[in-house]
């Protein structure tokens, strides 16, 4: 990325060192004082400094230190000035394109749901391009990129409820709703991914139920006549069905495949990825506390409980495959991406519904070792020498850097960031993902960055990158975000809609097509876009708070949730005390945590954020991407 203050600013490496071979010569200056050759990110932590880190809390934003000398300092007189990126990027955002903008967001969500609804339900996804339903692959039980995900139970309809309420289609989704309890049944032969199952589908009929019984809730009319808890005892029905993961399981740590029929499969895999196993808590909690049931939340943190003890004790961190007979750490990798991302975003999701202090003290722990091992580059997000922040992937046990990519999941760390208000940091990390957008009009699934160039080149239509530009415009209300907002919908538009709906992008440099849309572009992306623009919408004027779960659905922070007969129980079972035990990690610090509606709801500090991301943010971007 190489926003170099010294040096020509670029969205290159100059063929940098990697991870086990030698530095290439480079075709530009990259020393710094020090005698380090290439961005910081490349270099193992100095001895000492990890050390130094664990005595600070994280990062707070402070006020903005970027005056016209500095102007001069990073610029060095070239280009264009100051004022045209203020003009360009960060003038009030009008009204009228902001409705503009709002309805087109509708409009896309419309148009994916109305084609599925047309040309594919009661199958699980939609063909977009040859207009067709698609369910379980039953020719290729392997084939598990589409059988960990549809499970032939209308799985595009069932992720989308709460995006219906969202939009205020209290007709839509009263009819999806009957449509649900009519036709939908756990009783199948479909072998599915434990997470997967949990996320898309328990989360959104948990949502949607809560939104029909919350008398509280802010979106009008979404009452179905005679409802009589149908929703939550589909719910519980799935979640039965998906117990028998977490039996025969020597650590606790849950088997990553369930047959909703016959319980875990006898040739079942014994590894499993760390976000897989232990981002349950939060749909397994609200279950059990609208039942009264411990039994779901139990299992799901006793699981988060045993992978957490299995950290490495000396760094901290956790690895991203594990065994889940033996405990052993079949990927040792530690980053923010796939196999993570939503374990460290459910700890303090966790938290907040739930209110159990030692959800809390586990994810400051484990934020933490990340900035410890895992974030690289200068202290300051905006201020100092070196590079900007970026968050590698490096071995659990020694820190060192393992490889050179990251990818598209990583892009929801700037939100969870938002959340416990670590927004400087969150600022410069989405303007590294957002950068990539610019360039290529979407996210690739994985990206080099020292190659400069895509390592796995399809883009599934993911919401992560929107996530986080939706919660860092809530946390400052500055007009920027807005404009990214648009450059999405627009590359959206034009490179991903297709005759029925909107496609993956095979390829994001030739923009080539597969025939799929998968349910969280409803779920989570075009909800997340929608809400970016509707300065109206209910989520931002009601005075209940509100959740986003890791697949966007909307779940309200209500004091019963966190009313918990059963705590007693659940610390005699071992895990708290696993907290800090080592003494090589630093005692957690209390984090001043921020739920989305908090956000949604406070004033922001205007001037803070105003200069850097009104000219120096985007200044470094435009370069990153060669538009200047």
């Amino acid at each position: 990325m190489g926003f170099y203050q010294r040096f020509p600013l670029s969205f290159g490496f100059q063929r940098l060192r990697g991870p086990d071979g030698p530095a290439s010569p480079a075709s530009g200056p990259a020393d710094r004082p020090g005698g380090l050759s290439g961005p910081s990110w490349l270099q193992p932590p100095a001895p000492g400094a990890a050390e130094g880190r664990r005595r600070r809390a994280p990062r707070r934003p402070g006020q903005g230190v970027c005056g016209p000398a500095h102007w001069g300092y990073v610029l060095g007189g070239r280009g264009r000035g100051r004022d045209e990126y203020e003009k360009r990027y960060s003038s009030a955002f009008p009204p009228q394109l902001r409705a503009q903008m709002r309805d087109l967001a509708r409009g896309m969500f419309v148009f994916g749901y109305d084609n599925y609804m047309a040309h594919a339900f009661p199958q699980d996804e939609l063909n977009p391009i040859h207009c067709r339903g698609r369910g379980p692959d039953r020719g290729d039980p392997s084939n598990l990129n589409i059988n960990d995900v549809l499970g032939n139970y209308s799985l595009t309809l069932v992720d989308a409820l709460d995006t219906l309420a969202i939009m205020g289609n209290s007709s839509e989704f009263q009819k999806a709703v009957k449509l649900v309890i009519n036709t939908v049944s756990f009783d199948k032969d479909s072998t599915v991914q434990v997470f997967e199952a949990t996320i898309r589908v328990l989360g959104s009929l948990l949502s949607a139920h809560r939104i029909i019984t919350d008398s509280k809730q802010p979106f009008g009319d979404m009452t179905i006549k005679d409802y009589d808890n149908e929703l939550l005892h589909m719910a519980h029905d799935l979640a039965v069905r998906l117990l028998p993961a977490f039996e025969n399981t020597k650590t606790g740590i849950p088997y990553p495949r369930v047959n909703l029929k016959t319980g875990v499969p006898p040739d079942s895999n014994n590894e499993t990825c760390t976000a897989g196993a232990g981002s349950l808590l939060v749909e397994f909690g609200i279950l059990s506390r609208l039942l009264g049931d411990s039994t779901f939340e139990w299992v799901a943190r006793r699981a988060v409980k045993a992978l957490w003890s299995l950290r490495s004790s000396d760094t901290g961190l956790l690895g991203n495959v594990v065994n889940i007979q033996t405990g052993h750490w079949v990927g040792k990798q530690s980053g923010l991406g796939a196999g993570l991302d939503s374990f460290y975003e459910y700890l303090l999701k966790s938290y907040i519904l739930f209110g159990e202090k030692e959800d809390l003290e586990m994810f400051n722990a484990a934020y933490q070792s990340i900035q410890n091992y895992l974030r690289r580059g200068r202290e300051a997000c905006n201020e100092g020498e070196g590079d900007p922040p970026l968050y590698v992937n490096v071995n659990m046990f020694s820190g060192q850097l393992m490889n050179t990519w990251i990818d598209s999941l990583q892009a929801f760390f700037p939100g969870l960031q938002v959340l416990i208000g670590d927004v400087e940091d969150a600022i410069c990390l989405h303007a590294f993902y957002y950068a990539i957008w610019k360039r290529y009009g979407a996210l690739p699934e994985r990206y080099n960055w020292q190659l400069q160039a895509p390592d796995v080149l399809f883009y599934p239509l993911r919401p992560e990158l929107v996530e986080s530009t939706y919660l860092l415009y809530q946390a400052t209300k500055n007009p920027f975000y807005l404009h990214v907002g648009m450059d999405i919908l627009q590359s959206l538009e034009k490179y991903t809609k297709v005759k029925c709906g909107y496609a993956t992008l095979h390829h994001v440099i030739d923009k080539s097509k597969e025939d799929r849309m998968e349910s969280f572009f409803l779920s989570e992306t075009c909800k997340y876009l929608y809400l970016l623009f509707d300065e109206e919408n209910p989520v931002h004027k009601s005075g209940t708070r509100y959740m986003f779960t890791t697949e966007g659905h909307i779940i309200s922070v209500d004091e019963h949730l966190r009313e918990s007969p059963w705590k007693e129980f659940f610390s005699e079972e071992g895990g708290p005390d696993q907290v800090g035990k080592s003494g090589h990690r630093p005692k957690p610090q209390e984090l001043n945590v921020i739920n989305s509606s908090s956000n949604c709801n406070r004033v922001p500090d205007e001037r803070r954020y105003a200069l850097p991301l009104k000219s120096i943010y985007m200044r470094q971007i435009d370069q990153m991407v060669g538009l200047i």
